[in-house]
């Protein structure tokens, strides 16, 4: 039987705060949210007695009327619970206790920890981090009420945007931010019945509460993408850095990490993570930046767990930056494939820190994609199914709709609008994102593993697993389909009806929608446009795979293959949906990544030049600038940023001189001679030749540009001679070919089975305690510890993993015949290839 269970571990730490959340009106930030949407603790919340669980971002002076619990008095606590630096929400929590006058006491639960408030850059607090905090927010908060006194009794929005946070260096709010709260009409009364309440003292509480991670199974969690240490920079910008959502290429020259914010939140995490886990860690490290982490969590560990007895777990730490050709790559893994076809929800305001002109600091942090996807429920709900679906969409509508703060018109006006509104065709599309499911909420699924039970399967597989789960729900609740089924497969033609059958009715829909949901998001992955694209990336990754073990040639020819297809397709289907099924010409830049990886590990080179020669580079060189200039979508590529003008003004003059060239033909049919074209001819020339220099011009610098880009692809076919744990040449990609698919095995699946089975491991490094340094220099060590001898192993990816390399990690653990250690698989975020281009070539690069 497992004892470690991160989702258990994060449900008990909200009960160990119970009695603060008791008659409080609870705030969560969007990291926060994210991490209770996935372990379903917001029924817990009011379980607790929360009166409501609201958005500390869209905060609304109503929150304090929704009362789950029934109680007739007015709120008079409110709990925010934030993953991110106080400075952070400092704004979001003032502007909350400004619109809420009747508050007398806060508390403050936030996941960072007080000395990683002091330690973090920038930071405008101490040591004593909470109590600064709790100081700084009681004095903001009278001088709000004070200036608000003197010039008004009401909140107006001039005044409130004056005087929030004074602080200075802390972020301030923009009109947009306040707007909604300062227009509501219930505002002014609130404030008139609770006047007097504002002249009394504030009580103000900041505590630590590290259990903020997002579980997608009891043995595998991310970090929420709202969330600082999600957030915070994994590098600084130098020669060996990628981007700052990464590790830099360890090159094996030491570093303190004073410079990059996110080891210092990484470690804090990881330490009070594994003390609330009653674990005691020995831990070992394969990377620079997992070398810094792991000294950081060794002095940590050495100050604060003398003397206490726990269970000794193995922690290790590796760089993201050692394998990146693993989350590039789109495996047949079932969860990547699902979690890859489902739209991300909308990010929420950011809670950035910003300097004094209000931009974000640059380069400080990562702009994550929110972890949850949004399930797209409305075909289940369809008037022609029948009226019971369709009067529970109308009942969620209004449920939403009665609780918008921005509407001053009569609640029964609205609902009997609303009905008439919904009833017509033409808002179906309005409400089309209204009623969408989560794939990761654990509390739809009544103690059912599903996502742990789909997590290491391949699609077909996994789909098959989840259509045996819905036909036994079906005989459960007596529900009969007429539908054909085939053993051994699953589409979506078998799929949709029986989702269809089992949300006939309410009760139903509430009872079983963690498969309904699960189905669905099975569904959207089988979709043709989604399946064929993903089995089109398959098969070019193959072929990589392929020419990479025969010749540099060969492999450049597949790459430039790949770029001259995407953009030929594309040009001459034009948009349809068949050519969109395709690789684009971004999926192929992402294929020219792993191509490069490929080519470092098979051809090397120094890093700082090419694997290929000259000629074969500068063929996909000329077309990557062939396909620029003949796509207008791709001026919004990093690479070419600034030229979109130019590009565009030089497609529209071809256009028209195409079109010119045309005409005079057509005409030259009628006028043979010319004679009269002779006296323009200097002027047309004169003219062609500015034209032409011009046209040259932008023709450099757009291959300035893509030489830019492929030094940028030098340095990412040199991570095998850069990265000093791969330099012997010990860890290679194991590639396996198989019918239509192939498995590339990923670094990690190598590092544990050496690892497991006690083989000595080049670059694994294990950090000592202070003690056992200590006894060391005496010639009273101890034998050195090996992972394989814990009986817990918890691995974490500094700077993200995906649900392949998870598989992979707990397949590396079963061949390695040890199934009394209990694994634990942890990163920053959860990457998709998508992800990986961003952090590449994207907004989140250094490029």
């Amino acid at each position: 039987m497992s004892t470690v269970n991160v989702i258990k571990s994060s449900l008990d730490s909200i009960q160990q705060i119970s009695e603060h959340l008791h008659e409080a009106v609870v705030y969560l930030d969007a990291g926060c949210t994210e991490s209770f949407q996935f372990i379903g603790a917001f029924s817990l919340l009011l379980e607790y007695g929360a009166r409501a669980v609201c958005c500390l971002e869209n905060m609304s002076p109503l929150d304090m009327v929704a009362d789950w619990n029934g109680t007739t008095d007015s709120a008079k606590k409110v709990v925010v619970i934030t993953s991110c630096l106080l400075s952070d929400v400092h704004r979001y929590v003032l502007r909350c206790l400004g619109a809420h006058p009747s508050i007398q006491h806060c508390c403050i639960f936030t996941s960072i920890s007080e000395i990683a408030h002091s330690a973090y850059p920038d930071s405008p607090l101490g040591p004593d981090a909470f109590r600064e905090y709790e100081s700084l927010l009681i004095q903001d908060y009278e001088e709000l009420l004070n200036k608000h006194k003197t010039k008004s009794e009401q909140l107006d929005e001039k005044n409130l945007l004056e005087n929030l946070a004074s602080e200075e260096g802390w972020a301030q709010l923009d009109d947009k931010d306040i707007s909604h709260v300062v227009t509501s009409p219930s505002v002014s009364s609130i404030n008139e019945d609770n006047l007097k309440q504002r002249e009394q003292v504030l009580a103000v509480s900041v505590l630590h509460f590290p259990m903020i991670y997002c579980p997608l199974s009891p043995n595998f969690f991310v970090l929420p993408s709202g969330g600082s240490v999600a957030q915070a920079s994994l590098s600084a910008e130098h020669e060996h850095s990628l981007s700052p959502g990464l590790p830099p290429l360890s090159t094996g020259v030491a570093s303190d990490g004073e410079d990059v914010p996110g080891a210092t939140l990484t470690a804090h995490f990881l330490y009070y993570l594994a003390s609330k886990m009653d674990l005691k860690l020995e831990i070992f490290s394969f990377g620079d930046q997992s070398k810094i982490v792991g000294r950081l969590l060794t002095d940590m560990s050495s100050l604060y767990d003398v003397g206490r007895r726990k269970r000794t777990a193995g922690l290790l730490l590796i760089d993201r930056t050692l394998d990146l050709l693993t989350p590039c790559s789109h495996t047949d893994s079932f969860f990547d494939r699902v979690y890859s076809a489902l739209p991300r929800r909308e990010k929420s305001p950011s809670t950035h820190a910003r300097n004094s002109q209000g931009q974000a600091k640059p380069n400080t942090r990562v702009h994550r994609a929110p972890l949850d996807v949004r399930i797209p429920l409305d075909n289940v709900f369809k008037k022609d199914y029948g009226t019971d679906n369709f009067h529970l969409l109308q009942n969620f509508e209004a449920f939403l709709h009665g609780w918008n703060s921005s509407s001053t018109d009569s609640k029964n006006q609205d609902l009997v609008d609303l009905s008439n509104k919904i009833q017509d065709e033409k808002s179906s599309g309005s409400i089309e994102y209204l009623f969408d499911g989560s794939f990761m909420t654990a509390e739809s699924f009544h103690g059912t593993p599903y996502l742990e039970a789909v997590l290491g399967r391949r699609m077909k597989d996994g789909s098959v697993l989840v259509k045996k789960w819905l036909q036994e729900t079906l005989r459960k609740e007596n529900i009969s389909v007429n539908v054909k089924t085939r053993p051994g497969s699953a589409t979506k033609s078998e799929l949709e009806p029986m989702i269809k059958a089992l949300a006939t009715t309410d009760a139903s829909f509430l009872k079983n929608k963690g498969v309904i949901q699960l189905a669905a998001a099975t569904v959207a992955a089988l979709e043709d446009l989604h399946s064929d694209k993903w089995n089109a990336f398959i098969s070019a990754e193959k072929m990589l795979h392929v020419s990479a073990g025969d010749t540099s040639q060969s492999l450049a020819s597949q790459i430039g293959d790949l770029i001259n297809k995407s953009f030929l397709t594309r040009s001459q289907g034009g948009k349809s949906t068949s050519s969109q099924g395709l690789i684009s010409f971004k999926d192929a830049l992402l294929l020219t990544i792993t191509g490069y990886i490929l080519a470092g590990e098979n051809f090397p080179s120094s890093g700082s030049t090419s694997p290929f020669s000259w000629q074969e580079e500068h063929l996909m060189k000329e077309a990557i600038v062939d396909a620029i200039i003949e796509n207008p979508e791709l001026s919004e590529l990093i690479f070419i940023q600034g030229l979109a003008e130019d590009l565009e003004a030089y497609r529209s003059k071809i256009s028209s001189k195409e079109l010119k060239a045309t005409e005079e033909l057509s005409l030259d049919d009628f006028d043979g001679d010319g004679w009269g074209e002779w006296g323009d001819e200097d002027a047309d020339s004169a003219s062609n030749k500015e034209q032409g220099y011009d046209d040259m011009q932008l023709k450099l610098e757009l291959r300035d540009r893509v030489d830019n880009l492929f030094r940028f692809f030098y340095k990412l076919s040199g991570l095998k001679s850069r990265n000093a744990p791969l330099r012997d040449g010990s860890f290679t990609s194991e590639v396996r070919f198989g019918g239509d698919s192939f498995e590339n095995k990923g670094l990690l699946y190598e590092l544990l089975l050496r690892a497991l089975g006690k083989y000595d491991v080049p670059g694994l490094e294990h950090h000592s305690s202070a003690v056992g340094r200590l006894f060391g220099r005496f010639g009273l060590g101890q034998a050195k510890p090996s992972l394989a001898d814990q009986n817990i192993i918890l691995v974490y990816v500094i700077g993200g993993t995906n649900g392949q390399e998870v598989h992979e990690a707990f397949e590396a653990l079963s061949e390695s015949d040890m199934p009394n250690i209990e694994l634990i698989v942890g990163g920053t975020t959860l990457l998709t290839p998508d992800d990986m281009f961003e952090l590449l070539l994207g907004n989140s690069s250094y490029f």
